[in-house]
């Protein structure tokens, strides 16, 4: 007698037991009653009646997805391996249970087509020097994308971009040309400027004797302290000068 008012007593505890389900805060809950979409719930306590409802819970944090190496041929013709790391998260989970039957792999293999695309769309110097703008414009695309399967792409960024060896030398030979360049081009701009000082140095020279005597007294200064075996004799400018015009006496032409 005790047996037959105990049996539905117990399976009335299972039934209970195996219809509530405890959500926490960053899961949700979406319900099928007999196999049609009926609400979402959660967090907190749900209860799931079993055989008529069912339950698939989603997660509502960011998911990191790390994107396998792709083989890309950038716009110039240079073969290179990218791999990237993608964050997102379920913002609908009526759509991302029911539009699409699995959201993780489908984000995945989404991401993987869109950063081939995208990056043969651009140089190889482009992917290494403007790598912000390139994430920018995967994640955009993505977000778009995975919209209709309730997802938001939070955020998409490029790992490594790998090169062979050849293709290495080849940049490394650039960058070594590159600042020989600019070296020298700054020799030449430094040579010019001493120049223009120089010129003017002379101007303001021819200008004043004294200035003249005084830079003529200072090099010699400088030849001795140089050259402490060197004797040198100075001579005075008006000296010169008069050796300068009697030889300029000299090769003008005689008069008839």
């Amino acid at each position: 007698m005790l047996v037959s008012y105990l049996t539905p007593l117990v399976l009335l505890v299972m039934l209970l037991a195996a219809s509530i389900r405890i959500l926490p805060e960053y899961k949700r809950g979406v319900v099928f009653f007999l196999g049609r979409f009926q609400t979402v719930k959660g967090p907190g306590l749900v209860i799931v009646v079993p055989g008529l409802q069912k339950m698939d819970v989603v997660d509502l944090r960011v998911i990191t997805l790390d994107v396998p190496e792709q083989d890309v041929i950038s716009q110039d013709n240079v073969t290179v391996k990218v791999n990237a790391v993608l964050y997102f998260r379920v913002v609908d989970p009526e759509k991302a249970i029911i539009r699409v039957e699995n959201y993780v792999a489908a984000t995945s293999q989404l991401a993987q087509t869109t950063l081939r695309s995208v990056l043969g769309k651009h140089e190889l110097d482009e992917m290494l020097s403007e790598r912000d703008k390139l994430n920018d414009d995967i994640q955009e695309i993505l977000d778009v994308q995975t919209e209709d399967w309730g997802i938001k792409v939070a955020n998409v960024e490029i790992k490594h971009v790998d090169l062979d060896e050849s293709m290495i030398r080849a940049i490394a030979r650039q960058a070594e040309a590159e600042r020989e360049r600019r070296a020298k081009v700054i020799h030449a701009e430094g040579e010019l400027q001493a120049s223009e000082k120089l010129l003017q140095a002379a101007d303001v020279m021819s200008k004043n004797p004294a200035a003249l005597q005084l830079r003529y007294l200072q090099t010699l200064n400088d030849m001795g302290n140089k050259n402490a075996s060197t004797i040198v004799f100075p001579l005075p400018i008006d000296l010169m000068d008069a050796f300068q015009g009697l030889k300029a006496s000299k090769t003008q032409p005689k008069a008839d």
